[in-house]
Order: C-alpha cells, then structure tokens, then sequence
C-alpha cells in the first residue's frame, strides 16, 4: 500500500512539471518558431539598420525654423539629444518602467498581466515594452483575428530582442516618439511639440510630456481637441506614474494637475504657417527640376513626401511674420475703404464697363474655376453646371475678420471674390541675392494664385527708372535739364498706329525739370523726352539685362511708362543691381538641400553679372532717392511714416488705377509691393486712393518699420548707400551743377 501511495506521489509531481514545463514549452516552442519565420516573414538586417518610415520633407529658414512640411506623413525624426529630459522621464515611467534594464522582454511586467488574465482581472495593464511597442508600429501588419494577433505577439518578442541588440537604449526612445501618431497630423514628436504647444521637443515642459505621454495609451480617445478633460484625467495618471517612479514629489504632482492643458494649437496644412505661397512655389517650380536631376545613390527618384529632405532656404522666419503682418495691417484698412467707395453703386467694383462685358468677364470667372473644370470632366450638361451654380449651397468665405459661414451661390460667390484687393510682397537682400519675404497673396486657402512669381501685371512708373538707367549710362546727367512739356512720337517714324502724345497724370505742363526732379515727381513727359532720346531698343536691352522677360517688352515707345506686365518677382531682382553697385544676382530661394541623414546633396551657386556701372547704378539710387523726399511721389514715408534714413524707391500706378506699386530700397534690402484686384476693370475711382503711394507704399513702411523694430535682424537704419570708391564722373548736385554751367539749358 506504501508503495503504491509512494507510486501516486512520483505520478502528481510529473504531472505537476509537465503542467509548468508545458506553457514554457509552448511559449518556446512559439517563439522558436517565430524566430524561424514560421509565423510570417520577420525583418531582414538591413531593415533593422533602416526601418521603412514616411518623413516629411522640411522647408526650413535662414535662422533655423521650420516653416512648413511636404508629407504623406506629417513626420520629421529628432535625435535622443534633441528630446527633453523630462518627456524621456514621463514616457518611461507611464509606459515601461523597466526599460532601462531589461533586453526588449519585461517578464516581471508579462507575468503580471498573465496574473491578471488568469484571473479575469483586466485592471493590471499592458505588458508590452516600449521595444515591443516600437516593434509593433515598425515591422507588424494589423491582425485579421485573435489567432493571428498571438502570432503577431511572438514576432514583437522576437523583433524587439532584435532591436535590443541592434540599437541603443536612446536609439530606441527616440526611434519610438518619432514613428508615434499623436493625431491631427502630428506623427512623431516633433511634429506633435510644433503642432499641440508650438515649441521643440528640447522644449517641452513637464504638463506638456506629460499630456503628449498619455495620449501614447490611446491617442484618439485621448484627442485634446475633442476631449480636454479626459486627456487631463489621463495627463494626471502620467504624473502618478512619476511620483511612484521617484521623478516628481506628490506636492509637485498635486499642483501639475491643477494646471490646464495650456494647448497653442498649430493647424498644419498647405495653406497655413508661414510663407505658405512660397513653399508652394518651391514644390510646383523649384523642386520637380531638381529632383529630376538629382537621383540617389541606387539610382531612383527622391520623392519629396517621404524621404525627408531637408530644404534650407532664404526665407527669414522673422522677416516673413513682419511682411506678412505689414501686408494684412494694411490691407484690411485698404479693403474697408474699397468697400466704402463702392457702396451702393451699380455693377461694382467694376468700372467703365457695361453690363455685356461685365457678364463676359464673370462667365470667365467661372469657366475658369474647379468647380466648373471637375464638371465637365464629369461629362456634365452646359445645363447642369450653369444649374450648380446659381443654386444657393453652404459654404465658408473669407473676410478679414475670420471666415464666414454662409449660403450663396458659387456665382455670388465669384462676385463676392471680385470686390477683395490682392496684394504680393518679395524682399530681397542686393548682395547675396537672398529673398527674405515673400507673401504671395492676402489668404492662401481662398486666394491661391501667387501674386508674387505667377501674376505679372503692368507696372506703371516703377518701369520708369530702366529709361533713366538707359540716358544716365549713356552719359547723361541727372541735373539735366528737360521741359515740361508734351511729346509727340510721330507714327510714321516709329512705327506706330496712330501719334501718341503720352500726358502728365495732373495734367499739368510748363517750366524746366532736371531728371531727378522728373523722376521724383513721376512725370510722364520727362520720361518720354528721354525715351525719345535713347529709344525704345536700348530701354528694353537695359531691362532684359536687369532681369525682366524680353517676350513681354516690345520694343515701342509707350513701354516708358510701364505697359509691360511683369512680376513683382523680376522687379525686385532688377531693382537689386541699382543697390548692388549694377550686378544683376539670380534670387536664390534654396541655399542647401540635405537627405534624411544629413548629406548634402546641394547648394546654391551665386549667378551674378555687371549691367550697370558702379557710377550709374549710385547715381540711379541718389536720383531715387528724390522720390521720397518733399514733392515725391513717395513723399509720404517721410511725413506720414517718419522715416528720415536713406531710402531709395519709386511708385507706380497703372491706367485707371487698376494697379499701386512701390519699389523700395535700403542700403540691405529691396522691397517689391504690388496692391489691385484680379480683374483690371475692378479698381478705385480715384487717383487719389488708387495711386501706388496709397495702395501699396504703406505695406512697405509697416514691413521696414517691423524689420527695423528687430535688432536680431541686423539691419542698421542709420546706414546711406556706398558711393563708388573711385568717385563721381557725373554731378548729382543740382544746384552746383547750374552754377558750374552758368544756368545753360540744354539745347532740345
């Protein structure tokens, strides 16, 4: 009977092991056979060195801020060194409290939450590391089943072990807070610091790891836009995880968790954040042709979305605000008056047209719109469409007080769009060629066309000083003399329809005026006596040469007055060779390019030429300077504004005030402004608020003044313009000038 009890006993304890051995048998056996690639197709080595993860390109500023993303992925990666203390604290205690020790496994954590399963109790968390979890977002599909996700759950151990020995303890903190979605277009860490708090992750305070922590559980039912107070429930358990963890004192967490979410929300798309006109030019006309040159190593295309270039470019972030602020500063007093102006009057903003060529040009409008195009590649009746359109749907609108939820027609809509001013800004620095600022519009989202490269409109008397440019590097002086009177261009001899006697603005003639007087004033017949004098082909050679498109300069006597259509883009590059002692420099938007890993794959080259003297291109900014001084067209940056420094500049405004424009120049910078709206027939009345000197002078003195407001920027407001080192050939004093030539005018 012993024997047999003693037989009984042997038989419970076997039974006892193999009960333990099993599971561990089983788990082995799984893993073994995870390992094995049994399960599905594990990793090669070389996607352990380089895991597949979609980044964002970054457009990045000349001091070093990123001002936008090209992304299928909102995702840019930082180093373990760029990540803040306290969220590597937060992020280890909440999430893996062992992970400093253990090797991708926490078997202490899995046989907690085994404990717990056994049990039925669901309260003991999660036993996943941060490697595993890492190794889950990495490398393993979403499960069809349960049976697939216990797979799916050995490859992670095996995976994570892997990745233990692949990377560091850093490596893989970093790696994990850059592949996470933390919602709202903020994948990876430093996309959420940008977007959630408008700082960097070196920066994050304690509140603001902590909320960005508690979302790792389960970012869309801890979405801070949409559930403020669940996500401070779940920031509040992040600080107890710190407290049990040593990190903070209960008296510290019992004041954090009084303090609200303190959110300063980015909204990222294409439309908002800073320059968003120019990051829209360097993906549509500067990108696509240097990624069709430049291949990688292997041979394949770069794709702008998903490698992670970084693209370094001239823009300066703190120039860019000011411009922009300058830009809808001005324009929203602008608009009010437009408003104001139009009240009331029938077929407004039009002018001098009838209502055929008004209906002409809003069947334009529309036949021009995506709403039209989509149609009709959707095979949709004439009838259809014109049905679409004057039917009354919900819609947003712009306005300069915020967007506005409304119901009109997309034809109302298209009138209602008629009565806004647009507006386009470019400053560029003269010596390097850097475009600093370029707003290319009032409102990206509404208003996409670039009124800065794309647009090219007429730009008036700003045309002017190519024709002074020409006579003064032909010989002429600016002291000399020319009546005010009008100038006949006989059409027989040049080639003309009809006689064209150009007038003066006023109207007004009589006395004699030096160049400088006739350029400060803008007078038309000043200028036409010296187009006269040059002629028509040595002014466009002389505006090709600064830069302007040939295509649209015709070689006719009229261009003197500023016909031509040209960009703000061309006029601020042309401009530039008068302050840079008459070279022309190509402006440069991008100086480098970097890969993903930070290897240089460009930088910019300099194209520079001389096509001014030194002595013409000083004697050019001293008669421009005139422009601003009493009696100038430009006047008002001294009177109103307060401006005493050297400014060189000259207004333009076009036929029927269809277009303002003021070019401004400082011994640093050139500045381009052009004010008007889309059609030319829409357009202020009067001269007097139509002018360049009302409609797009004043977004030029806010800019300076922003930009002079900045120290950082090192632009000096008490520097003049460098005359020539070998001095002057050609007197630019008026009035000794007379006196040497005994008061002879110049015989005519």
């Amino acid at each position: 009977m012993a024997k047999k009890n003693h037989r009984g006993f042997w038989k419970a304890i076997l039974l006892l092991w193999a009960l333990g051995m099993v599971p561990v048998l089983v788990i082995g056996g799984c893993v073994f056979a995870a390992s094995m690639g049994w399960f599905g197709a594990l990793p090669t080595f070389e996607e352990l060195e380089n895991p597949e993860t979609y980044l964002a390109s970054e457009i990045i500023s000349s001091d070093n801020e990123i001002i936008g993303t090209y992304f299928l992925e909102n995702r840019s990666q930082v180093s373990y060194d760029d990540l803040s203390p306290i969220l590597v604290e937060a992020l280890v205690a909440t999430e893996d409290e062992r992970f400093w020790d253990h090797s991708g496994i926490d078997f202490k954590s899995f046989a907690r939450v085994a404990k717990g399963v056994l049990s039925g109790d669901q309260s003991k968390g999660g036993g996943s590391t941060i490697t595993q979890q890492l190794a889950k977002m990495l490398f393993t599909e979403t499960p069809k089943n349960k049976l697939d996700r216990v797979r799916q759950k050995f490859k992670e151990w095996v995976i994570a072990v892997r990745l233990e020995r692949q990377y560091t303890k850093e490596e893989i903190l970093a790696m994990y807070l850059n592949r996470f979605d933390f919602l709202n277009l903020a994948v990876g860490i430093k996309s959420a610091s940008r977007i959630y708090f408008d700082t960097r992750p070196s920066e994050l305070n304690i509140e603001q790891s902590a909320m960005l922590v508690g979302m790792a559980k389960n970012p869309a039912l801890y979405n801070p836009l949409r559930r403020d107070s669940l996500t401070r429930t779940r920031r509040n358990v992040v600080f107890l995880q710190m407290v049990r963890n040593g990190k903070i004192t209960e008296e510290e967490k019992d004041s954090l968790r009084e303090l609200p979410l303190g959110l300063d929300f980015q909204r990222t798309s294409h439309n908002t954040g800073l320059a968003p006109y120019f990051r829209e030019h360097i993906r549509q006309n500067f990108m696509p042709a240097w990624l069709e040159q430049n291949k990688k190593p292997d041979g394949s295309s770069y794709n702008l979305y998903t490698d992670g270039l970084k693209i370094y470019t001239t823009i300066n972030s703190k120039m860019q605000a000011g411009a922009e602020e300058a830009v809808n500063r001005h324009m929203k007093e602008l608009q009010a008056a437009f408003f104001e102006h139009w009240e009331g009057r029938k077929l407004a903003p039009f002018w001098r047209v009838n209502e055929t060529e008004v209906e002409e040009i809003m069947d334009q409008a529309k036949k021009r719109s995506d709403r039209y195009r989509k149609m009709k590649l959707a095979g949709k009746s004439q009838d259809s469409i014109e049905f679409a359109f004057n039917k009354p749907v919900p819609m947003q609108v712009f306005s300069w007080n915020g967007e506005i939820d409304t119901v009109m027609s997309p034809m109302d809509s298209i009138w209602y769009y008629k009565f806004y001013l647009r507006a386009g800004l470019m400053s560029m620095n003269p010596r390097t060629g850097f475009v600093n600022a370029w707003v290319g519009g009032i409102d990206h989202s509404h208003f996409k066309f670039d009124q800065v490269y794309t647009a090219k409109r007429q730009v008036g008397s700003t045309f002017k000083p190519f024709v002074y440019a020409t006579a003064i590097d032909q010989g002429y002086s600016p002291c000399y003399e020319v009546p005010n009177v009008q100038v006949r261009f006989d059409k027989d001899v040049w080639g003309l329809p009809k006689d064209w006697v150009p007038k003066n603005s006023n109207d007004e003639y009589g006395g004699i005026m030096t160049l400088r007087q006739g350029l400060a004033g803008s007078v038309n017949t000043i200028t036409a006596h010296l187009m006269k004098k040059v002629g028509p082909k040595n002014v466009k050679a002389m505006a090709t040469n600064l830069g302007l498109d040939p295509d649209g300069i015709p070689e006719v006597p009229s261009i003197a007055l500023g016909t031509p259509d040209v960009s703000v883009y061309e006029m601020v590059a042309a401009y530039c060779a008068f302050a840079n002692k008459g070279f022309y420099t190509d402006p440069i938007l991008v100086t480098r390019i970097e890969d993903k890993n930070g290897v240089v794959l460009y930088e910019y080259v300099p194209n520079s030429r001389e096509v001014l003297s030194e002595e013409t291109a000083y004697v050019m900014l001293k008669i421009l300077e005139g422009v601003n001084e009493r009696g100038g067209s430009g006047s008002r940056l001294r009177w109103y504004y307060g401006f005493d420094n050297p400014i060189a500049g000259k207004t333009g405004t076009t036929q029927n005030n269809s277009d303002g424009w003021y070019m401004g120049i400082v011994p640093q910078m050139v500045t381009g402004v052009w004010v008007g709206c889309e059609d030319r027939s829409a357009h202020f009345r009067s001269t007097r608020l139509g002018q360049g000197a009302n409609m797009a002078l004043p977004i030029f003195a806010h800019y300076l003044g922003n930009v002079y407001k900045t120290p950082s920027l090192g632009y000096q407001i008490d520097l003049d313009f460098q005359k020539p080192a070998s001095g002057l050939k050609v007197e630019i004093d008026c009035d000794r000038y007379q006196r040497q030539n005994n008061l002879i005018t110049p015989d005519f």
